[in-house]
């Protein structure tokens, strides 16, 4: 990860770099294997990467209070010299969560708590003080102090389709909304939820970057890769944000920066 992001770092192609907040792996037959947690490596990559901008898609706030999260949001933010996407999710892995003793709830309590956990959030980095008592967190005159760089706060991403409970907390409280599927139709179709559901609130559409994964594979056909990517393009999508297979060897880099730039 480190001679990926590094190398990515050099290439002005790449705007943004993630990693996820697991503990196990996911995506795989085996999820007995290496994890490293998230925000430590986020911080350690943080310092040997100069101008991509850096991200976690997304934290779990089940995993930490947001209380803390901000606090850690705030100084890596600093750490970063105000390069930092901030990422925020409801939670879902039910595995790490039973095997950890986390309460990670019905599907309502999950929503329920990551609309307080944004709200706390957004709170401490924006506030002097905040004051906040919901069902899951409470906050007395609390503090965050340094609060970070970025004015008002981090741009804040949210990944998801879900048009009862997601897509709304895309509308209220993010920068940044990533489509969790594949394909373009599909991204299309929640893409006009998302702005209807903007204009209920009185909040411009174009606030919002869209970002959707895409797999790379260094071996596929190049003519179709590109007419994909224009395809993306003209759909609307402000970011791809590309799986890389693995093993993560930093040598994948340069032929894809370079059919990027010729495209």
């Amino acid at each position: 990860m480190l001679a990926v992001w590094t190398e990515a770092d050099d290439m002005d192609v790449f705007d943004s770099a993630w990693n996820f907040d697991h503990f196990y792996p996911i995506n795989v037959p085996d999820t007995s294997g290496p994890c490293m947690e998230s925000w430590v490596t986020l911080t350690a990559l943080a310092q040997a990467t100069s101008r991509i901008r850096i991200g976690c898609m997304v934290n779990g706030v089940v995993y930490r209070h947001p209380a803390v999260l901000a606090n850690m949001a705030g100084t890596l933010d600093i750490v970063s010299e105000g390069r930092l996407e901030l990422g925020l999710g409801a939670g879902w892995n039910e595995e790490e969560c039973d095997a950890y003793g986390i309460d990670l709830g019905t599907l309502t309590e999950r929503f329920d708590r990551f609309d307080e956990a944004c709200e706390v959030v957004v709170s401490l980095l924006t506030q002097e003080t905040s004051d906040f008592e919901g069902e899951y967190f409470t906050l007395r005159n609390a503090r965050n102090n340094p609060a970070g760089v970025q004015r008002p706060h981090p741009p804040i991403c949210i990944g998801g389709g879900g048009e009862r409970r997601t897509l709304p907390a895309v509308a209220r409280w993010a920068q940044h909304w990533n489509y969790p599927g594949f394909d373009i139709e599909g991204m299309v179709a929640k893409r006009e939820v998302l702005h209807g559901l903007c204009r209920e609130i009185g909040r411009d559409p174009s606030e919002i970057e869209i970002s959707q994964h895409v797999i790379y594979d260094p071996d596929g056909d190049t003519a179709a890769f590109v007419d994909d990517l224009a395809e993306r393009e003209a759909a609307g999508l402000d970011l791809v944000i590309f799986y890389l297979p693995p093993p993560h060897d930093a040598s994948i880099l340069g032929p894809l920066a370079e059919v990027l730039r010729d495209r």
